[in-house]
């Protein structure tokens, strides 16, 4: 498939999801796709190996909680090769994006891709989740790191700004994994549809009640 293919998948992915994404921001995404197929042949970055099904497990997956960031800061944990946020971060360039991994080559990874999309919105932190001290709360929390949801809840909270929601991407979502949520928690489950779709994608939205 050739780049003006992939470009309007992308794109009609991104109607479909009610996001508009100029052109360049499309080749942005595109040019973070070819960093990752570039670097997983050395890095090992992702299960995902063919390029054409990293648009839409990886790039347009990413995108589709987009519309759920409407404010402030964000903070993706276990970011991985950059998942979710190098993608959102193209999208939604007027917000400021911290990624969090543990990884010494994928938080490499991240820098390099950053330095060279020319994102000024984004910065990389190699730590554990636990051991993170940004001396400042985050209005948004996502992750697809987490199989865990209370694993993920528990890492997140003492980060979240008033007021702020946790995201979590989820596949197949068991009811079971709520159980040890505290109850003060208002927890939306969203699924996430979008052209392209790999199976059943949630996402899990939780938030305080307003004090």
């Amino acid at each position: 498939m050739n780049a003006q293919d992939e470009a309007q998948r992308i794109a009609d992915a991104a109607d479909a999801l009610g996001i508009a994404l100029p052109d360049s921001a499309i080749h942005h995404l595109l040019a973070y796709r070819d960093l990752i197929v570039k670097w997983n042949r050395v890095y090992n970055l992702t299960s995902v190996g063919s390029a054409d099904e990293m648009i839409e497990r990886h790039l347009v997956d990413s995108l589709s909680i987009a519309p759920l960031i409407k404010r402030g800061s964000v903070l993706d944990i276990g970011s991985g090769a950059g998942l979710p946020g190098i993608p959102l971060a193209i999208v939604l360039p007027d917000r400021a994006f911290t990624l969090v991994d543990t990884s010494a080559k994928r938080t490499r990874f991240m820098v390099q891709a950053i330095a060279e999309l020319r994102l000024t919105n984004v910065r990389v932190v190699q730590t554990r989740i636990e051991r993170f001290s940004p001396g400042e709360d985050f209005t948004t929390i996502t992750s697809r790191a987490f199989s865990a949801l209370h694993d993920f809840v528990a890492a997140s909270t003492p980060l979240l700004a008033e007021n702020g929601k946790l995201i979590a991407m989820k596949g197949q979502l068991q009811e079971s994994e709520f159980d040890p949520l505290e109850p003060t928690w208002n927890i939306v489950r969203l699924e996430l549809d979008y052209p392209g779709r790999n199976g059943e994608r949630h996402a899990v939205i939780l938030s305080r009640p307003a004090s």
